[in-house]
């Protein structure tokens, strides 16, 4: 069977070509260049033959990051999986990450079975999530497959569309023209009702029903 490419985004060198080495030690994954930024990248998909099936990006990097840089790649390459490869370990980073369409989030420290099992994995089902991120994401992972038939109120879609943003709770509440006790309810009521933990599990759960589009 021919290797599956990836391309590695990461804007230290050295780190990029370790990152590289280990790929590329994997018998099913082959990598196909390298780029130390969003921009590099992008330019490099424009030839087809330089279009692979999975990228690890990188989150912080200059010139374009790999949030924007993966918001352009999944609606202009949707068959590319991304997949975050960062140090980043705040919620508010990994909710950005899966809004603009990362299939995975693993941090930098990864060991190397985790590594491949990562890649395989994304290539099988579409998705992976370490525990290295936390145990919380993944049962909110896990949980929002359990809530299909579950219905929910003009008002708590409203919600967790806004929830969706970089808004704190209370500009939520501002925003809906309701205090924050009110709001904190719609929260705390959401997580029982969809079986999630966190905001993490409400953004997966717009992300995977449609409420919010990547």
């Amino acid at each position: 069977m021919k290797p599956y490419t990836v391309v590695v985004v990461e804007d230290h060198l050295l780190l990029s070509q370790a990152i590289a080495g280990l790929v590329n030690s994997f018998p099913d994954f082959n990598v196909l260049y390298t780029c130390q930024h969003g921009k590099a990248l992008l330019t490099m998909l424009k030839t087809t033959s330089n279009i692979p099936d999975l990228i690890l990006m990188d989150v912080k990097m200059p010139i374009l990051n790999g949030i924007e840089t993966t918001e352009i790649i999944t609606k202009q390459y949707p068959d590319i999986k991304v997949i975050a490869l960062s140090v980043e370990e705040e919620d508010a980073t990994i909710i950005k990450m899966l809004k603009v369409g990362a299939k995975g989030y693993l941090l930098k420290d990864v060991e190397k079975d985790i590594l491949e099992l990562a890649l395989t994995e994304t290539i099988k089902h579409g998705y992976y999530h370490t525990r290295d991120v936390s145990n919380i994401l993944i049962n909110s992972l896990n949980n929002t497959e359990q809530t299909d038939d579950i219905k929910l109120k003009n008002r708590e879609i409203e919600f967790i569309t806004h929830v969706c943003s970089e808004m704190t709770y209370k500009e939520i509440a501002d925003k809906m023209f309701l205090s924050p006790k009110t709001i904190d309810g719609y929260r705390d009521c959401l997580f029982q009702k969809l079986n999630v933990r966190n905001r993490i599990g409400l953004v997966l759960y717009a992300i995977k029903h449609g409420i919010y589009k990547v």
